[in-house]
């Protein structure tokens, strides 16, 4: 295929799309060779502006074009065969399947435009999220992690999930979060947290590390508030009219290395799951912290909890998108349920396990983002 007919290929045909290019071609045919052999009262050349407009639903503006032309050179071969090419209906009938190629070429024109234009938004905003999230390694003292992010549908806004860790003279530290809302405005607020989580992690104690969290949402309630004044007054709407609060529900663990436990405060999150002994257990907190960024409505009460993690044990820390999945009857995933049958694995597994798993459940497009983490501890190495 040469440059020029590749030129008036599109994308769309390129990849595999091609068969919807059968749909226009075969409605000329069809309406040219009908319109030849009907009686000469009987006129179905107006059917021929079908075949631009269909082309211009899915394909770019060189292919409506070229398809517009077509119809057109069709016309003009009715009217050949059944008058001449300067017979006033015919000619009419020409003009107008022009005039409506070349606005259907507009249109798919504007569509494709405005389709690259939401690729590159998407683009950034993956960019931007990868660039907040780092990954975490697979090994962290005597514990071995594995996480995942799983995006949402293609057509859903990017959301504010977070994780992190950091390592201390003593042990691990683990952070999952979820900020409100989506969007550039939930991953300024995942990327305030998970900043001062890791300028902070390795030296303050749990209460204390709480508090610079907590501090870290709260600042940027005003800083969010201007830039949404800002887009407002260069006519951009905001991603959500009820953000007037932002807030982050987040898990904070520090896990010893010397101990087989691991303390826990627990902001507003889903608790975590502990698979053990074939069995999936639900740590949920007696006493948990408001919200990150909510002190100004709840008074910050932070209290660190201790549940028992030893050899073998595996710990499974998730975000709401995780649970808040449904099915096809609108039912909730059934986390707790479904982990029982993978009690047992290490965590690369359990994670590929759930993740295959739920996407089967939501019939593979999730309606929010998910993040995942999953920690076993090992024995020490003498």
């Amino acid at each position: 295929m040469d440059a020029r007919r590749r030129a008036l290929v599109p994308r769309l045909h390129r990849r595999g799309g091609g068969l919807l290019l059968v749909v226009p071609f075969a409605l000329i045919a069809v309406v040219t060779v009908v319109d030849v052999l009907v009686p000469p009262d009987v006129h179905l050349g107006p059917f021929l502006i079908a075949a631009p407009a269909v082309t211009a639903s899915f394909a770019g503006p060189r292919m409506t074009a070229f398809v517009g032309a077509v119809a057109v050179l069709a016309q003009s071969v009715v009217a050949l065969a059944r008058t001449s090419i300067t017979d006033l209906n015919h000619t009419y009938q020409i003009i107008a399947l022009v005039l409506i190629s070349i606005i259907a070429t507009f249109f798919a024109h504007l569509r494709e435009r405005d389709e690259g234009r939401v690729k590159r938004l998407r683009s950034i905003a993956h960019a931007a999220q990868k660039v907040v999230l780092r990954p975490i390694p697979d090994r962290a003292g005597p514990l071995r992690i594995a996480s995942v992010y799983l995006a949402a549908e293609e057509e859903a806004q990017m959301g504010g999930d977070l994780y992190a860790m950091a390592r201390t003279a003593k042990g691990t530290r683990l952070l999952i979060g979820d900020a409100r809302g989506k969007g550039l405005d939930a991953i300024s607020e995942a990327s305030l947290v998970l900043g001062a989580f890791r300028v902070t992690a390795r030296e303050q104690d749990l209460p204390e590390l709480i508090r610079h969290l907590e501090a870290g949402v709260g600042s940027s309630t005003e800083e969010t508030e201007d830039v949404r004044a800002a887009a407002t007054d260069a006519g951009e709407a905001g991603d959500s009219g009820d953000s007037d609060e932002a807030f982050v529900t987040a898990l904070v663990l520090d896990i010893p290395d010397e101990e087989p436990v691991l303390r826990l405060v627990n902001c507003g999150h889903p608790p975590p799951l502990l698979l053990r002994a074939r069995s999936v257990t639900l740590l949920e907190t007696a006493d948990p912290s408001p919200p990150l960024g909510l002190s100004g409505v709840i008074a910050p009460d932070v209290t660190v909890e201790t549940f028992p993690f030893d050899v073998g044990d595996v710990l499974l820390l998730y975000t709401d998108g995780v649970v808040e999945a449904r099915d096809r009857t609108r039912a909730f995933y059934p986390l707790t349920d479904r982990l029982t049958a993978w009690v047992g694995e290490d965590p690369p597994t359990l994670l590929g396990s759930l993740e295959a798993d739920l996407r089967a459940y939501a019939g593979g497009h999730l309606g929010d983002d998910a993040a995942l983490l999953a920690v076993e501890r090992l024995a020490r190495e003498p």
